[in-house]
């Protein structure tokens, strides 16, 4: 079971984010006026930032087991490069949406927050894309057999 969410979840992950920079994102942006848009892509990635912590929380619990389990045959560390993607990938979820859409509003709404609204949303996209890439990463390396009952040796 283990090995099959092992596979699953990254590629699953991967398939919602590039659902939404491929499709979701661009068919409202050109069916839609500036501030339908803008409402619709914040409702997207109201529900995109919770899916995103869940999928990386169950990828790193997974990982987290295989390293232990590698660790007890082994004695190898208890750290793998699919926990540090996982990590990278759960850091850019909470500070470019969580940390970020604050302010964000707040330059949207014309308050002072030291950047531009435009500014603002190149950073939230920037950890968007670098999430994506680290999504792109954990799926690519799902891909590799895992020997041993699922117990795949550390890069």
């Amino acid at each position: 079971m283990r090995e099959r969410l092992r596979r699953l979840l990254p590629g699953l992950w991967c398939g919602v984010l590039l659902a939404i920079a491929l499709i979701a994102a661009p068919a409202a942006s050109g069916a839609l006026d500036r501030a339908s848009f803008g409402a619709v892509a914040r409702a997207i990635f109201a529900r995109e930032a919770p899916a995103s912590l869940v999928f990386g929380v169950l990828i790193l619990m997974v990982e987290r087991r295989a390293a232990l389990d590698r660790h007890h045959e082994s004695g190898t560390s208890q750290f793998s490069a699919e926990m540090m993607l996982a990590l990278g990938a759960l850091f850019c979820t909470v500070a470019g949406y969580y940390g970020l859409e604050p302010m964000m509003a707040q330059a949207r709404a014309g308050g002072s927050t030291g950047l531009t609204f435009m500014q603002w949303h190149a950073v939230s996209l920037a950890f968007f894309g670098v999430k994506g890439l680290l999504a792109l990463a954990l799926a690519w390396r799902a891909t590799r057999p895992a020997p041993r009952g699922g117990v795949r040796p550390s890069s």
